[in-house]
Order: C-alpha cells, then sequence, then structure tokens
C-alpha cells in the first residue's frame, strides 16, 4: 500500500473512532491538564447549558486527539499561529472533527521576539525548563531592567472539517527579571514578572496566574467559535460550515 493510501486509511479509522466516541470537538494535544481546561471554561457557557449541554456530555464531546488516536503533528511554522492552524488542520482532516490547537511561547523585545516558538528547545532540543532560562538569562546579562520588556504569547485555534479556521491571539505582559524567583508554574514562569505584580508568574497562585494568563485570554476570545461549532452555528472564516448542534 502506497504511503497516500495509508494515510487515507489511516484517516478513515480515525473518522469511524470520533463517530463511535461521540466526539463532537478535539484538542489537539496530549495534555489532557489542557483538556480538562477547555471542558471547564466551555460548561460555564449560558449559551451551551441553554441548549442542554452539561458536564457529562463535555466529557464525552471534548476529547485529546490521542484518544482518537491521531499522529503528532510536527510544528514547522515559523509563527505561533502558523504552528496552532497546523495542528488544527492536520487533526480535523484526521478526525473529520472540529479541532483546536494552541502554540505558545515567551517573546523577549529586545531579542526581536526570540526564544519565540523556539521557547521549548531554546538550550537544545532536549533542554530542560531550568536550562533554557539560564540560556537566555546569560544572554541579557547587561540588559537593564528598563529593556527587559517581554510576554508570554499565544494563539489558539479552531479548524472545522469544512475549512472554516478562526484564530485569537493572547498574551501576558511583563518583565524579565535578572534571576528566578518561586517554585511554582514551569517553562519561563519563574523569570517574568506580570506588569503591575512585584511576584514572577511562578510566585502566583494557580487562580491568580489563570485569570490573566497568556492561554486564558487565547481560549476565552476563542470559545464563542468554538460555541457556535458545536451548537451549529457558522463561525467566520474563509469558508463557511457547521455541524448539528444539539447533544445527545
Amino acid at each position: 500500500m502506497s504511503g497516500a493510501a495509508e494515510q487515507r486509511a489511516g484517516d478513515g479509522s480515525h473518522h469511524r473512532r470520533a463517530a463511535e466516541s461521540g466526539a463532537r470537538l478535539v484538542l489537539a494535544t496530549r495534555n489532557l491538564g489542557k483538556v480538562r481546561e477547555l471542558r471547564a471554561m466551555l460548561a460555564e457557557d449560558p449559551d451551551l447549558a441553554e441548549a442542554g449541554w452539561t458536564r457529562e456530555t463535555l466529557e464525552s464531546a471534548v476529547v485529546d486527539a490521542a484518544a482518537l488516536g491521531c499522529a503528532e503533528v510536527p510544528e514547522t511554522g515559523v509563527t505561533f499561529t502558523e504552528n496552532s492552524l497546523l495542528k488544527a488542520r492536520a487533526v480535523a482532516e484526521q478526525t473529520g472533527v472540529p479541532a483546536v490547537a494552541d502554540d505558545s511561547g515567551l517573546a523577549v523585545d529586545v531579542l526581536g521576539g526570540a526564544p519565540g516558538i523556539f521557547s521549548a528547545r531554546w538550550a537544545g532540543a532536549q533542554a530542560s525548563d531550568a536550562r533554557n532560562m539560564a540560556l537566555l538569562l546569560e544572554q541579557l546579562i547587561e540588559v537593564g531592567p528598563e529593556h527587559r520588556s517581554a510576554a508570554f504569547v499565544c494563539a489558539a485555534s479552531l479548524v472545522t472539517p469544512q475549512g472554516t479556521e478562526t484564530t485569537h491571539l493572547g498574551r501576558l505582559e511583563g518583565t524579565l527579571l535578572s534571576a528566578p524567583q518561586g517554585d511554582g508554574g514551569f517553562g519561563y514562569d519563574p523569570i517574568l514578572q506580570p506588569l503591575g505584580e512585584q511576584r514572577s508568574c511562578a510566585e502566583l497562585g494557580m487562580a491568580e496566574k489563570n485569570a490573566i494568563s497568556h492561554r486564558a485570554k487565547a481560549f476565552s476570545a476563542l470559545r464563542h467559535d468554538v460555541v457556535s461549532v458545536l451548537l451549529g452555528r457558522d463561525v467566520p472564516g474563509p469558508r463557511g460550515g457547521g455541524l448539528p448542534g444539539r447533544p445527545d
């Protein structure tokens, strides 16, 4: 069987699995924490509640890509938006179900937006968070506080099998510290101090961080589009299209 034929056969099995599972939305991730966050956000939406959606229906309707056997999608884009769209497009094509994906990282102004899409591997493909932070701080050692502005950036995208695409960006603006502070969070959290804060992101409580985070802002902006898809409404994009709206 040719590679193209194998891909089509694989896509067919993913479509069947999605149909059998009752999945209505796939998050292009293997991080179950992200899936729980999205379900929790949707559970608070009044339009979904009015249409009969509950936490229980969202458990089966909103799933991660691994649950449907999707292959990992290489992040070959050169922007956060390109990478989030690449992942969402691939998963929507594989499953025949609307897909949501995100890509995020740290953008430092004095470095022209770097580390950017390379944030997770700034010090090398297998680098730890500590090594990434250490390299970045070393590169900025002679940069004064007034020039250490930076932001966490997240692009969140929704793609439907009919071709509708939409992306929203979220930013958490701040200043880079000269040394890590705090034991919470992950990634570059210990060295980014949000504007108006005296603490680093790693020193914020989970609820505090989630209230202002780049991911929360991007997904909050995307929520209306996701709800529209689940309810069968059109979403503005290159091509229209909707899916049947009410859960069984």
